[in-house]
């Protein structure tokens, strides 16, 4: 997809992973919503004592948690695109079939008039080649154009994931602020009470101490399922790169007759 496309779409995915992040935060404060719940004290902090609920550390990170899904969903729906194209027989795949510059003018134009002819990666390297062909009428040059695209390819793939990565620290950094905001509250109640002799401070402390620990595990919890799609859904991504630049290859290259 072109920019602009590629821009409004993200900007709709941002929206609709605040609204499903929100869902999630109201679903689980209905299920949730005793002040007594440990669960409750986990995920959403509903012991909290900072902040009015429902603003709280953890429901924030609920939100990043819902914009990195978003964009490890949209990455996915590309991977599948991407992997289908090398199935369209964009390229004659006779092992009897040679190509001459004559040819390539048929296969550039149904190339470019295929759907999301300039987007995909196949028909982007399959253009690019035949164009170097045409111009040079050398394979070894026309091969070199290959390799570099599917560099500058993986380079621009590797780019599209600069907002996930950022999601997967931003989550723990804030999981790690709410922690030491919480001890800071703690210790300060401890400093407040009057009589440090009681036998229920520790047990206070303690549980105030805990909660505020619980944002650090969620945080590292949703940074780790991040993680674990962002590696499978980037895979995907770069399994389709490599069959497309595998098929280039063997039904484009390798048939090219140099006079």
């Amino acid at each position: 997809m072109n920019q602009d496309t590629y821009t409004r779409t993200r900007l709709i995915v941002l929206g609709v992973s605040l609204l499903a992040g929100m869902l999630i935060v109201t679903l689980l404060s209905l299920v949730l919503g005793s002040p007594d719940s440990e669960l409750g004290a986990f995920l959403l902090d509903r012991h909290t004592t900072t902040f009015p609920y429902p603003v709280t550390i953890q429901n924030f990170m609920w939100l990043l948690f819902s914009v990195g899904c978003g964009e490890l969903w949209t990455r996915y729906n590309q991977s599948k695109l991407e992997s289908v194209q090398t199935t369209k027989h964009l390229l004659p795949e006779d092992d009897t079939v040679m190509l001459r510059v004559q040819d390539l003018g048929p296969l550039y134009r149904k190339t470019q008039q295929s759907e999301g002819g300039r987007d995909f990666f196949v028909q982007r390297l399959i253009g690019r080649c035949i164009l170097q062909f045409q111009g040079s009428k050398s394979v070894s040059q026309t091969n070199s154009i290959l390799n570099s695209s599917l560099e500058l390819i993986q380079h621009e793939l590797d780019l599209k994931y600069t907002m996930i990565r950022y999601l997967v620290w931003l989550i723990p950094t804030i999981g790690f602020i709410g922690t030491i905001v919480g001890i800071a509250i703690s210790l300060d109640y401890a400093a407040s009470i009057e009589n440090p002799q009681d036998p229920r401070l520790l047990a206070s402390i303690a549980g105030r101490l805990g909660v505020a620990f619980y944002t650090t595990l969620l945080a590292l919890v949703q940074s780790a399922i991040l993680v674990f799609v962002l590696h499978i859904v980037q895979g995907r991504e770069e399994m389709a790169l490599n069959r497309a630049g595998q098929y280039c290859l063997d039904n484009l290259i390798n048939r090219l007759y140099e006079k």
